[in-house]
C-alpha cells in the first residue's frame, strides 16, 4: 500500500505543480530540497515526510487532504468515519472521566442528560 500511496501522492503533486506552471526546480527551492528529490516524489520512488508534505501543501496552496483525495484507502476510512464506525477508545474516555473532579462529573452528567432529552424530542 505504501508504494501505491507514494505514486498517488506523486501524481497529485505533479498535477498541482503543472497546474500552477511551476518547475520542479522552483518547487524544490521553495521547500529546500533538490529538484531530483521532487522528481523522486513525483515518480513515487521516495515517500514524502510529514513536514515536507506540510511545506508542499503551503507552497502549492492546497489543503493537506488534497494529496489523499481519490486514494482508495483514504476513501474507505473516510466513509467509515462518516458512518460512525470508527473505533472509540473507551479506555481513554474512562481515564479522562475518572480524572474529573466531583463538580466536573456532575456538570458533565447534567450536560449528557440535557443532550439526551434534546435528542429524544427531535426523534
Amino acid at each position: 500500500m505504501e508504494d501505491n500511496f507514494n505514486k498517488h501522492l506523486g501524481s497529485k503533486l505533479k498535477l498541482r505543480r503543472l497546474a500552477l506552471g511551476l518547475t520542479q526546480t522552483k518547487v524544490a527551492k521553495a521547500i529546500n530540497v533538490t529538484f531530483q528529490q521532487i522528481q523522486k516524489y513525483e515518480k513515487g520512488t521516495n515517500g514524502v515526510s510529514s513536514i515536507r508534505l506540510l511545506q508542499l501543501s503551503n507552497y502549492l496552496k492546497v489543503p493537506i487532504n488534497y494529496f489523499f483525495e481519490d486514494f482508495s484507502e483514504y476513501l474507505i476510512n473516510l466513509e467509515k468515519s462518516q458512518e460512525g464506525h470508527m473505533n472509540v477508545n473507551y479506555n481513554f474516555l474512562t481515564k479522562l472521566y475518572s480524572e474529573l473532579s466531583a463538580d466536573q462529573k456532575l456538570k458533565f452528567n447534567k450536560s449528557l442528560q440535557i443532550s439526551g432529552s434534546v435528542i429524544s424530542k427531535a426523534v
